[in-house]
Parts: C-alpha cells; sequence; structure tokens
C-alpha cells in the first residue's frame, strides 16, 4: 500500500522552499562585494621591484583621474591608504588610487630610494615601476592618460618630486609632504645632509636638475603642492623653500607669493605665480601627513605614527588638483 505524505511532512517540505526562495532572493539583493585596496601583479617589467596596490571606488566610471600615494619610510601600501584620508574624497569624487610599495630588500627602512640615480631617472628603477603602475591603471581601469597624480610623505614626498621632474608628460600636479628637491642627493652619503640643515641652491640650479631629468621637454609642466611642518625636525623646514624655489623656477614665476591665507590648524598658505605651485607651513606640527578626523566635508585621516591631526592635506590638494565634482 502506497504511504501518503503526512501533513507535518509536507509542511517541512513547503517552509524548505520558502527557506531556500529566501536565501536565493538576498544572494539577488546583496550588493557587489565594496572596493578595497588590491595587491596588482603583472603590471610591467617593474625594474625597481615594487609591489602595486590599487584602489577602484564601486562604479568608477570611464575617464575617471588616478591618483598615486607614495608611502614614508617604515610604513605600507595599506596603511597610507587607511590613515591618510584619501579614500574618503576617492569614493566621494570617483578617481582612482594607486599605492605602491616598498620592500625592505630594496631599502631597509622602506623608503622609496629617492637618493639613488638609478631610482630618480626616466626610463629606469623605482621611478620607471610608478609610471607602469600609472600605465597599468589607465589600460585595465580606463583612468585618464591626461589626470593622473601623485603625493607622498617624507621619501615618497621626494618620490613625489622625483615622478614631477622624470614624467612632466604623464602627471598634471603632484604633492611634496615633509619632502626634498628632485636630485638634491645622488647618494646615500648627501641624503642625509639633504634632510638636515637642507642644501641650499639658486632657483635656477633647482630648476635646472628637473629640466635635465627630461631633456629637451617643451610641453606643460604639473603644478606642485608643497607641505612641511614647521617643528618638523627629520626633514628640515629649509626643504619646504628649497621646493618652492625649484618648482617656481621650472614653472615660471616669481619666489614671491602672489597671495597668502591662512587655514585651520594655524597653516599658512603661499599661493605663488596663477595658483602653480603652492607652499602649505602648518605651525607646530613634526614630520607627517598632515590630517584631520571628523565628518566635516573638509576632514578625513585618522591619527597613527606620521600622520599628524591638524588640516586635512588630501582634501586641499583633491581641490588643487581639481578632482571634486566641479573639477
Amino acid at each position: 500500500m502506497r504511504r501518503t505524505r503526512t501533513l507535518p511532512g509536507r509542511l517541512a517540505g513547503v517552509l524548505a522552499g520558502l527557506v531556500l526562495a529566501a536565501a536565493a532572493l538576498v544572494a539577488v539583493a546583496a550588493p557587489a562585494q565594496a572596493a578595497s585596496l588590491t595587491q596588482v601583479t603583472g603590471f610591467g617589467s617593474n625594474p625597481g621591484n615594487l609591489a602595486m596596490y590599487a584602489y577602484r571606488p564601486d562604479n568608477l566610471p570611464s575617464g575617471a583621474p588616478a591618483v598615486v600615494l607614495l608611502h614614508g619610510c617604515t610604513q605600507n601600501a595599506a596603511g597610507y591608504f587607511a590613515n591618510s584620508g584619501w579614500q574618503k574624497y576617492a569614493d566621494q569624487w570617483k578617481f582612482a588610487l594607486i599605492v605602491p610599495q616598498q620592500s625592505a630588500a630594496n631599502n631597509s627602512s622602506s623608503c622609496f630610494n629617492w637618493f639613488e640615480t638609478g631610482d630618480t631617472t626616466r626610463g629606469q628603477g623605482e621611478a620607471l615601476s610608478i609610471k607602469q603602475m600609472v600605465d597599468h591603471a589607465r589600460s585595465s581601469y580606463g583612468t585618464a592618460a591626461n589626470r593622473v597624480y601623485v603625493s607622498g610623505l617624507s621619501a615618497g614626498g621626494a618620490m613625489s618630486a622625483v615622478m614631477l621632474a622624470t614624467y612632466p608628460d604623464v602627471f598634471a600636479a603632484g604633492s611634496v609632504i615633509a619632502g626634498i628637491p628632485y636630485r638634491c642627493a645622488t647618494g646615500t652619503v648627501n641624503a642625509f645632509s639633504c634632510m638636515s640643515p637642507g642644501v641650499d641652491k639658486t632657483p635656477a640650479q633647482w630648476g635646472d636638475l628637473v629640466r635635465n631629468a627630461h631633456p629637451g621637454y617643451s610641453g606643460p609642466r604639473p603644478k606642485v603642492a608643497v607641505w612641511h611642518g614647521t617643528a618638523d625636525y627629520t626633514v628640515a623646514v629649509a626643504n619646504a623653500t628649497e621646493s618652492r624655489d625649484q618648482w617656481t623656477n621650472v614653472l615660471g614665476v616669481a619666489q614671491t607669493p602672489t597671495s597668502t591665507a591662512q587655514l585651520p590648524a594655524g597653516t599658512s598658505l603661499e599661493v605663488y605665480g596663477n595658483d602653480v605651485v603652492r607652499v602649505y607651513r602648518v605651525s607646530g606640527m613634526g614630520h607627517g601627513t598632515p590630517i584631520d578626523p571628523g565628518s566635516g566635508a573638509d576632514q578625513c585621516g585618522t591619527v597613527a605614527a606620521y600622520f599628524l591631526d591638524t588640516i586635512c592635506s588630501a582634501y586641499r590638494d583633491a581641490l588643487f588638483f581639481g578632482l571634486d565634482a566641479s573639477g
């Protein structure tokens, strides 16, 4: 005799079906995995032996800008990405972040080798590796060729200057935070004197070093922001003035500011030429990237070693680069 299915059995079957249907609905309704910093391999010949990390906000449009972020000594890509405040504006204004990472194999303190000529010459070493990351982002993510920017802290700030000098045809603007003028040092020995007390050259001498980085180049030059704390005893404050001299000379403007302003956290802003060079001096700040934790439009970042609670430099640089919606 065939057994008929009991009511509890049928009810269990119905409930199981409902559970499966609900699970399917949840799976369909669940949003795509949120964007995160991801390591990228195979981006080029990588002569500088650097690691590439990238952040692509959800719904990144084709032709979006790209910003290269260069960490300081003893730091890494994940830490600089997490604490600098740049992710907030990448999400808000839809641009990609490219975050190179140095290794202890290249430099025992994980500093970018801003003082080694083999890494600071166009077409060579770490400079070429970073440029290859930019090329990879353009071909793989569809980022814009004419809207590429760079910012970095300390050794990363000095390397930011390297990229602006060696690849003026790639970068539209950059930011040098607690950094050093391009080609101040050509080896480990004089790197320390560049850091402190700093090296004094004429604007033309500094400018020639940049012009010689890409001989014969006659195209547009990137505009540059320089940041420095007035109580920085790691990289002497004199470097801010020497960097100003270098980039104002390269861009053909006077070393006298066309305007000045006072910003939060005792920050003074000097503007040179038609806003092609900016110098931010943060009163009382030591060695680090200026951040300002909070939810305000002009607030960003997380306090950590070498991330100092003063003013959100990422916000100011993003506006200077033209990355906001109006830009």
